[in-house]
């Protein structure tokens, strides 16, 4: 299989990016997409291009550290449904197909360099409430703490987000409201999350403001994209804790 790649280089956030095109050869449909770009920048380091290694950010491999922060024709993390761009593979491309990929676009995530995007905001929204200051001790059995399974698995689904960021590139706004709130969900749905669930979704939300995200104006594009399947109901929860804290909102 061939592919033509039209990839956008940029040295760093000061600088203007553009797209170059590059001709993926003899990619077989096996290939992980993060290989396929692998060839490309091994015939880059062969040839000695002046552009240099093509930089691009991936970890795990599995899914689940959510670095690969890719759009691919327009698509946060490619074609297929429930999967991160390094579980992608090419036979989900025709022979010939001429590819775009650039990296997520977001006033949040600044570019570092050509694929690689700078997602620490998430993190500092995640410090900003997303703990817990029950004092647990030792770990306790299995059956300790009687939880009903809906409130279980309800925290599990949400829990399952790992943070990738699919969800503010695919936003016309750049809205995190869908990874804000599955942080905060997963945390104030447990016994061992209640004690601060009023103050942590008023300090996460205010951190997630205060990092340059839109607003949320309802077009799902973010659980479309999600590669966990993370659902807007989350949203809605999260809204109505907020709603309810700021009534007792203490400034």
């Amino acid at each position: 299989m061939d592919f033509t790649l039209h990839i956008w280089r940029q040295d760093n956030n000061k600088s203007s990016g553009s797209f170059k095109t590059y001709r993926a050869l003899d990619i077989t449909p096996e290939m992980s997409f993060f290989e396929m770009i692998e060839t490309v920048n091994e015939k880059l380091e062969c040839n000695g291009a002046g552009d240099g290694r093509i930089a691009l950010e991936y970890d795990c491999l599995e899914g689940i550290c959510g670095t690969c922060s890719l759009v691919i024709n327009g698509v946060a993390h490619g074609p297929n449904r429930g999967v991160t761009t390094c579980q992608l593979h090419m036979r989900s491309f025709n022979d010939g197909d001429h590819i775009t990929i650039e990296p997520f676009r977001a006033k949040a995530f600044p570019v570092t360099k050509d694929l690689v995007v700078d997602r620490s905001a998430f993190d500092r929204i995640i410090q900003a409430g997303g703990y817990v200051s029950v004092n647990t001790g030792g770990a306790p059995d299995a059956n300790a703490l009687p939880i009903m399974r809906d409130v279980a698995d309800r925290a599990m689904d949400a829990a399952e987000c790992i943070g990738c960021g699919a969800c503010v590139a695919a936003c016309k706004n750049g809205s995190a409201m869908l990874f804000t709130s599955a942080k905060v969900s997963h945390l104030g749905a447990l016994p061992q999350g209640a004690p601060e669930r009023s103050k942590r979704v008023l300090k996460m939300v205010d951190q997630m403001d205060a990092e340059g995200f839109g607003s949320c104006t309802n077009q799902y594009e973010c659980e479309a994209v999600c590669p966990k399947g993370i659902s807007t109901k989350f949203i809605a929860q999260m809204n109505r804790d907020y709603m309810r804290a700021s009534l007792s909102r203490e400034d």
